[in-house]
């Protein structure tokens, strides 16, 4: 049995094709695309022109693959920036007009809850109660749980794509700018400081795009084999602050050298790791717990209803 999930997100869009058999899930194919829908309209509450035939042009690429591997049973999810565009339900119109391919849009709330659905498919999340952080270019998801509840879930419109907008104007981030970045939050997550003070999570655990490259520098700079099927990474805290510090001093040019470097990360990264600095210093613990399953899989996870486990 053959399912689809594809994830429409602020700054990349995700093809993920898996073959379930008796609770075992095997990938056939994964695919993430900068298509960018963020830029130039975000922070205007618009999907720009531009962006919008990327948007189209990507889910058309898509439609081919999805032909290709025979699959017709699709999920896709819209995420912070369509949902708050007010073109946002035109772009979706116009991807089934051409693709056929119906894209849902989920609130924060709903998105929150399946990206912890997917680091629990992950087996990151024990029995200690965790703050699971997912970064998206438009919206920032934050959930207290553990393996068995949720105790506190919301999403934030603080995406990375918005805080880009908003405070990195000059490159390398001026400390000005930061210092003016962790006053806003102060008062932006007021909400979830008071989450952390009632629930006292013992661990963080982040996921998405930016902790997969913070992992990947990680692994590259200390000159550590990476794991063939990970899910679940330990980052130091003492390399997780080399490393912003490393970012915070580096123009555009110079972070693309550092090793493990994704260019579609190279902008974003800087304001993204000011925020991780943000809310690390709410927790007391000696390492991120990067996990590389998120919302498409708690999406899957969702529909099956049960533990799922990848076929070796």
């Amino acid at each position: 049995m053959r399912k689809a999930v594809i994830d429409l997100g602020t700054n990349t869009f995700h093809l993920f094709i898996v073959e379930l058999e008796e609770g075992l899930l095997k990938t056939l194919y994964k695919e993430k695309i900068a298509v960018k829908i963020g830029k130039n309209g975000i922070s205007k509450g618009l999907i720009a022109k531009d962006a919008m035939k990327r948007a189209v042009h990507t889910l058309e690429v898509f439609k081919t693959v999805l032909n290709q591997f025979h699959v017709d049973d699709v999920t896709g999810v819209a995420t912070s920036a369509i949902r708050n565009a007010a073109n946002g339900q035109e772009l979706l119109d116009k991807i089934y007009d051409s693709t056929q391919i119906e894209i849902q849009i989920i609130d924060g709330d709903k998105e929150a809850e399946l990206i912890f659905e997917g680091v629990r498919a992950a087996d990151a999340v024990g029995s200690d109660t965790q703050l699971v952080m997912d970064i998206g270019g438009g919206s920032v998801e934050f959930i207290i749980g553990n393996e068995s509840d949720i105790y506190w879930k919301q999403s934030f419109e603080i995406g990375a794509q918005r805080l880009l907008d908003k405070f990195h104007k000059h490159d390398p981030m001026p400390p000005g700018s930061v210092t003016a970045m962790f006053e806003w939050l102060d008062e932006e997550l007021a909400d979830l400081k008071e989450a952390v003070k009632t629930h006292q999570p013992k661990g963080l655990i982040g996921c998405s795009g930016t902790f997969d490259t913070l992992t990947e520098i990680y692994f590259k700079e200390s000159k550590q084999d990476r794991p063939v099927h990970p899910k679940v990474f330990e980052l130091p805290m003492k390399a997780y602050r080399d490393i912003h510090r490393e970012l915070l001093t580096k123009d555009k040019p110079a972070r693309l050298a550092i090793p493990g470097m994704v260019s579609m990360r190279v902008d974003m990264i800087v304001v993204a790791s000011c925020l991780i600095s943000y809310v690390s210093d709410l927790i007391p613990t000696e390492y991120i717990t990067a996990c590389t399953y998120a919302l498409k899989e708690g999406v899957l996870y969702s529909i099956e209803h049960k533990p799922i486990a990848e076929k070796q």
